[in-house]
């Protein structure tokens, strides 16, 4: 039985692979029990090989102590992998994602709270410490049960070798592509042990990129003449992806504001055109797209964020500022210190601390949208006398859990958000919302809904004829919402009054109105910097 329970143990570690979704629904556990690790057979020759006196032979204990460490740390590195392709659609980087610890300790405690998250914390780390201690008791076991069965053990990876060959000579799969013949603990140890010199080589080859830029030396004089006397306002949806508009098991409620906002614009006298970027990332790291899109540079990974926001790289906000505007940043997620606004170039920031509310937290979200937006028109754009006006606005409301989300209000009864505090009380907690897959989609389209309300809410209430209006979505969400399948695809809408704003981007071939046709133009979103002071600099004047 002991030795049986061992033999399990270190065969899931081996076969089991870090992107558990592919694995075929109802059929996991057979699934993995079809396939031949060849890491097994590897570590079993190696142990066979070694004598059993000798120097060589008292070296088999410390072996196998080691390999079973290895493969206790590489298990708890794939859960990890596990639980970052569910949620950010990619590997877990060991040299770059550590800073990510104190965000999602952060999540958990706005969703669960600190207590339970402490908990859950503990839990975790001596979850995976007692892995570690399980495997390696683990592979000692069965090592010491080859050594007494010596002659059957070689015969047995004999057999188990050869068919592992003919398997791999085949490219034999199960249902899913996934092959009978496993290598994906190596594959896994190989990606960890390059992880430092692929990101140092990445880091290298950024460098070269930053140093690459057409409007560095630009005068001021000769960038984004033709928004010289426009307010602008470049604003972030959370988590507003692709499938929000797309996907039929979830569209409708932003479908629904697409098209009651798009008619108000109308009325009001406004035109919109609308595609596609591809966003640097998936299901969080919003910063990453943030800084994708104002620096025009592809931004992915913590490297590459920490060495752009510490360049002079010319961002799309220090461009408005050199033309005369006026720049803010409207941030209500930003909670702490945020030394990286001096990077994009604002004259004043508002986080969360900064924005007058008084009214309970939404969750993730501190202060709801529609509350963002009417500090911002009594702050900065509803301001008499003002100069031209650069507003960067991050809308958070439509950010993981999606629960509760808040209603739109009045917007002359808003005041300083005190009246939210019933919308809270009598809310589901997110945990509720969570358990049921298809009301968590709902729930994400709700919020995302809510979120274009706000927006497109305030333009339309308050809107002058010179505003012009970039908003996008910085990323899709979590791969529970859209599946693992899902595009990192984002729409993105240009509004404005004056003709003469879209005409200058008739040749992008984006769709009129606020909804972007399938078949409009993806672009990646470090793209779009270039393209837009193309467009609005001399070089877009008519011909």
């Amino acid at each position: 039985m002991t030795t049986g329970f061992a033999a399990v143990l270190v065969f899931l570690a081996l076969i089991v692979p870090d992107q558990i979704f592919r694995l075929p629904p109802g059929n996991s556990v057979v699934t993995a029990l079809l396939r031949i690790p060849v890491e097994a057979l590897v570590a079993g020759a190696l142990l066979l090989l070694l004598p059993r006196r000798g120097r060589f032979g008292r070296a088999r204990r410390p072996i196998a102590l080691g390999l079973g460490v290895l493969l206790g740390l590489l298990t708890v590195i794939k859960m990890i992998d596990i639980g970052f392709f569910a949620v950010l659609a990619r590997r877990f980087d060991p040299v770059l994602d550590w800073i990510l610890v104190d965000d999602a300790f952060n999540f958990m405690a706005d969703s669960i709270g600190k207590a339970a998250t402490i908990g859950v914390a503990a839990a975790v780390v001596l979850g995976a410490i007692g892995l570690v201690v399980l495997m390696t008791w683990a592979v000692q076991r069965l090592s010491g049960i080859m050594l007494e069965h010596r002659a059957g053990s070689w015969r047995g990876l004999g057999a188990v070798a050869a068919a592992w060959i003919a398997l791999t000579a085949m490219s034999f799969q199960l249902i899913g592509g996934i092959p009978v013949a496993s290598h994906t603990a190596a594959d896994l140890a190989a990606h960890t042990a390059l992880a430092l010199p692929n990101d140092l080589a990445d880091r290298k080859r950024f460098a070269a990129e930053v140093r690459v830029d057409a409007y560095r030396d630009r005068p001021a004089d000769q960038m984004l003449t033709a928004l010289r006397n426009s307010d602008v306002i470049v604003s972030f949806i959370e988590s507003y992806g692709r499938d929000a508009i797309e996907d039929p098991a979830l569209n409708g409620p932003v479908l629904s504001s697409i098209a009651a906002n798009q008619e108000k614009l109308a009325a009001k006298g406004y035109s919109a055109r609308s595609g596609w970027l591809t966003s640097s990332t998936a299901g969080g790291g919003s910063w990453l797209a943030h800084s994708t899109l104002l620096s025009g540079l592809w931004i992915d990974n913590e490297q590459r964020y920490r060495s752009v926001v510490s360049s002079d790289r010319l961002t799309l906000t220090r461009a408005f500022k050199n033309s005369g505007h006026r720049t803010v940043g409207v941030e209500p997620g930003i909670t702490f210190a945020w030394p990286e606004g001096e990077f994009y170039g604002y004259d004043h920031i508002y986080d969360s601390h900064t924005l007058g509310y008084n009214g309970p937290r939404f969750s993730w979200s501190p202060m709801p949208d529609q509350y963002v937006m009417s500090a911002f028109q009594k702050l900065e754009y509803g301001v008499a006398d003002r100069g031209r006006l650069l507003a960067e606005i991050t809308l958070t409301s439509s950010h993981t859990p999606w629960a509760p989300v808040p209603s739109m209000v009045d917007w002359n009864t808003i005041g300083d958000g005190s009246l939210y505090g019933p919308m809270v009380a009598g809310a589901e907690a997110p945990t509720t919302v969570w358990k049921d897959e298809k009301r968590m989609r709902t729930e994400y389209a709700r919020s995302v809904a809510y979120s274009m309300d706000s927006l497109l809410g305030h333009m339309a209430e308050y809107g002058r004829d010179d505003l012009v209006m970039v908003f996008l979505g910085d990323h899709q969400p979590a791969s529970a919402v859209v599946g693992h399948d899902a595009t990192r695809d984002v729409p993105i809408t240009i509004v404005a009054k004056d003709p003469k704003v879209l005409d200058r981007i008739a040749g992008w071939g984006w769709t009129d109105g606020l909804k972007p046709d399938p078949a409009a133009p993806v672009w990646r979103m470090d793209s779009f910097r270039d393209r837009f002071l193309a467009a609005y600099g001399p070089e877009g004047d008519p011909h």
